[in-house]
């Protein structure tokens, strides 16, 4: 008897150097306003498109996203990728996450400039074919997309709020020692303080 596929998971990827207020209203929007039943947030040990001598180890930034989900039933933090070879490819992380957990329905969930430059992907063909992409807005309106990609069926699009807030912003203005506590949950904002991160 084949067991149906329960929980829909979307799964939300990023470096959280440092999870900042913006990547929890999107984590929480998706969970709340689609059909998602819960919101993974995978933390990506080494993006082979970033200078890895910003990132902060990787038990830290899984420990403030942790600290981050503590009121948040419905999403969850995921250190999947630590034990993957790096670089890693999203692709390769999906067919991992099948295979340990076959009874989940995996979705991809991204902001629309990532999915202007999803065709440059390793097998995005692949990820389009076999995973439901939901899709939330940023600032810069409507992006041009490679059309293979916006011939797709797999693409929902999802009118989360618009956050224009980066970690990268976070990380220069307590160098430059700005008062940035509105920008994080509280509960993150004082282990950074503790830990003197970014300083």
């Amino acid at each position: 008897m084949s067991l149906k596929k329960n929980k829909r998971t979307g799964l939300y990827f990023g470096t959280f150097n440092p999870i900042h207020v913006g990547h929890l209203t999107i984590a929480n929007h998706m969970v709340e306003f689609s059909d998602l039943d819960e919101v993974w947030m995978v933390v990506t040990p080494h993006n082979p498109h970033k200078k890895k001598s910003t990132l902060l180890d990787n038990h830290h930034r899984i420990a403030m996203v942790d600290i981050a989900l503590e009121n948040y039933p419905k999403i969850k933090s995921s250190k999947i990728e630590f034990d993957l070879p790096q670089p890693n490819y999203t692709v390769n992380t999906l067919a991992v996450l099948e295979e340990k957990y076959p009874h989940k329905q995996f979705c991809l969930l991204m902001g629309e400039d990532n999915l202007k430059s999803l065709h440059k992907w390793k097998n995005y063909e692949v990820i389009l074919e076999r995973y439901h992409i939901y899709v939330y807005p940023r600032i810069s309106g409507e992006v041009k997309v490679a059309d293979s990609v916006a011939e797709s069926n797999s693409i929902s699009r999802i009118a989360a709020p618009i956050m224009e807030l980066s970690s990268t912003f976070i990380r220069k203005g307590i160098k430059s020692g700005k008062n940035i506590r509105p920008m994080l949950p509280q509960n993150v904002w004082e282990y950074m303080d503790e830990m003197n991160f970014y300083k």
